[in-house]
């Protein structure tokens, strides 16, 4: 205890310069804390994959549909448990703003790969049975303030035109890394719309989604799938979910790149500020660590002195960071949340702030511990007054 007051005294000897200090540890630690964890909500979709999920979609480009025929080929493949299908259906709420998820699936068999989305059975059946009826996530209906019966009337920028659909069922999400912001509804409800004016979309989808009975079977049954397609007007390919979704970051890595990078350059920043302050600091006490050396005191007691001192402000300024990036996070969180629907702080992250705190206590002291070890006696007590 007596070592810590000791600590504590030494560091706020001079209130102003170390409250400085603390502030700018905690911006930092706050502003890497939320760069860390805007990366992770940037592959929760990839975290989220299951394994014994299979997308199949055509082989040129997404953008590309499929015939809706291909579903029972697919079902015949050895090993293959559920195919379902979805079209991405590129609705938007009122204004171009409000955008979210949202697909066109054939529900019976969506909900039955997606066991992650947990509907009341009143509302899975009361949707089920209205081919107008949709489901919602959660955050989606917190957002625009939805309830059970409302009708919803999306602006189509795919399928041109206004489209009502009645809130049939809110899902809730059984992991935390759920995405509770989406909105699904029937796929032969565009279907039938999409006959009458885009005749060349009818009996199309985006995309297959199939279920396989054990995930070490997953790279024959795409093998198998592509296999049976090739060299028709409509070839496929067939990749787990989780590199079907890795897909989509591959085409954001330079910004992905950008972002871990600036994270590490604002802990290397304020490490030049806290050893700045602890040179400052060193310099300032040279005559006390002179006197500390006649008095018997080595190298081990002033480096203890020094380093104890640099992790005082060091963790007192991570604390109050890492306290700070839980409401920052909630505020990012309610603002980004149709980007990011899956935004929290991981382990890893509060881990990697440690680490960071750590990192910038022990280096920002190694060159001011090495002079004052370094210095003579007679040079340091020459400084006094």
């Amino acid at each position: 205890m007596l070592i810590l007051k000791v600590l504590f005294r030494s560091a706020f000897r001079n209130k102003l310069r170390t409250s400085l200090t603390i502030l700018g540890i905690t911006i930092a630690i706050l502003a890497f804390g939320l760069l860390r964890t805007l990366i992770s909500a940037w592959y929760a979709g990839v975290e989220a994959s299951s394994a014994t999920r299979l997308v199949t979609r055509n082989s040129v480009s997404i953008v590309f549909p499929l015939p809706h025929f291909y579903k029972n080929k697919i079902q015949q493949v050895n090993g293959v448990k559920t195919v379902s299908y979805g079209t991405w259906f590129g609705g938007v709420y009122g204004d171009e703003k409000n955008f979210f998820a949202n697909f066109a699936v054939e529900p019976r068999s969506f909900l039955e790969l997606y066991p992650e989305f947990i509907i009341p059975p009143d509302g899975k059946e009361a949707f089920l049975k209205d081919q107008k009826g949709c489901v919602i996530g959660k955050k989606l209906a917190a957002k625009f303030g939805w309830k059970i019966g409302d009708i919803i009337t999306l602006k189509g920028t795919i399928f041109l035109g206004n489209w009502d659909f009645v809130v049939r069922a809110i899902y809730l999400g059984r992991d935390k890394d759920t995405d509770e912001s989406q909105f699904f509804f029937h796929w032969d409800y565009l279907n039938e719309i999409v006959k009458k004016s885009l005749s060349g979309w009818a009996d199309q989808v985006g995309y297959y989604i199939i279920g396989v009975a054990r995930p070490e079977l997953a790279g024959d049954v795409a093998v198998a799938i592509d296999q049976i397609f090739k060299n028709s007007l409509a070839e496929t390919l067939t990749e787990t979910e989780k590199a079907f979704q890795q897909g989509f970051i591959a085409m954001s890595g330079a910004i992905v790149t950008a972002i871990q990078i600036v994270s590490f350059v604002v802990i290397f920043i304020i490490m030049a500020v806290v050893a700045n302050t602890m040179a400052m600091t060193t310099r300032e006490r040279i005559g006390e660590y002179a006197i500390l050396k006649t008095l018997g005191f080595g190298g081990g007691h002033i480096t203890a002195l020094i380093f104890g001192e640099s992790l005082v402000i060091t963790i007192m300024g991570c604390l109050l960071g890492v306290v700070l990036t839980f409401p920052a996070t909630k505020i990012l969180s309610h603002e980004l949340g149709t980007y990011f629907p899956v935004f929290n702080i991981g382990r890893e992250t509060l881990l990697l702030n440690l680490v960071a705190a750590l990192t910038i206590a022990f280096v920002s002291a190694i060159i001011p511990t090495r002079r004052a070890i370094k210095i003579r006696i007679a040079d340091g007590l020459r400084r006094i007054g």
